[in-house]
């Protein structure tokens, strides 16, 4: 079988969900989360930010990288123009679980890829927009007691029990979850085709 890639794939993030679906589409690769300070970016133009954070996550692991390609990626959700991160609490989970309640906000996702040892570097974005219907407190209550909206931007997972929460898609499925999937895998064909 032809493989895009036969070099080593290093993923520079700890996201279950990005590795998950790396898997899906049959990506051998391994893992090294970059742990950088991401309170270190402050672009306040999301795509810039989402850009921003995945190059310099990729670019931290790079730094012990001798030979493959580093793959760095950042998801944000954006509601009426402010960032929303991950929450700091179950009351700020709460709070902005609230905030999407009935409203259409955009998810982006940026990723980054440097090719190591030449340093060669290739970087986009996805934006999705996603409605979520009128939600009950109870239902947002017992979500965030699951725990679960914590390690997420903007309080939610699309792929767990939230899945209920929104009943409109606009873009690519994938990068809510995490990873725009088609975006990447187009961008890493043209990447390594200009390698050969």
């Amino acid at each position: 079988m032809k493989k895009i890639y036969d070099g080593k794939l290093i993923l520079a993030s700890k996201s279950p969900r990005r590795a998950y679906l790396l898997s899906l589409v049959g990506f051998d690769f391994d893992v090294q989360p970059s742990r950088i300070n991401e309170d270190l970016i402050r672009e306040t133009e999301p795509e810039k930010h989402v850009k921003a954070l995945s190059l310099a996550k990729a670019e931290k692991v790079a730094r012990s990288v001798e030979k493959g390609l580093v793959v760095g990626a950042d998801t944000i959700v954006v509601l009426d123009g402010e960032i929303l991160g991950k929450p700091s609490s179950s009351e700020d989970a709460t709070r902005m679980l609230q905030r999407l309640s009935g409203r259409v906000h955009k998810v982006y996702t940026g990723f980054t890829i440097i090719e190591m040892p030449g340093g060669r570097t290739a970087s986009d974005f996805e934006m999705t927009a996603v409605r979520f219907r009128h939600l009950a407190d109870w239902e947002i209550e017992n979500y965030v007691k699951t725990q679960n909206p914590m390690d997420k931007a903007g309080a939610y997972g699309i792929q767990d029990q939230s899945a209920v929460f929104a009943d409109r898609i606009e873009g690519c499925f994938y990068n809510v979850v995490g990873f725009p999937l088609s975006k990447f895998y187009v961008t890493l064909l043209d990447f390594v085709k200009k390698d050969h």
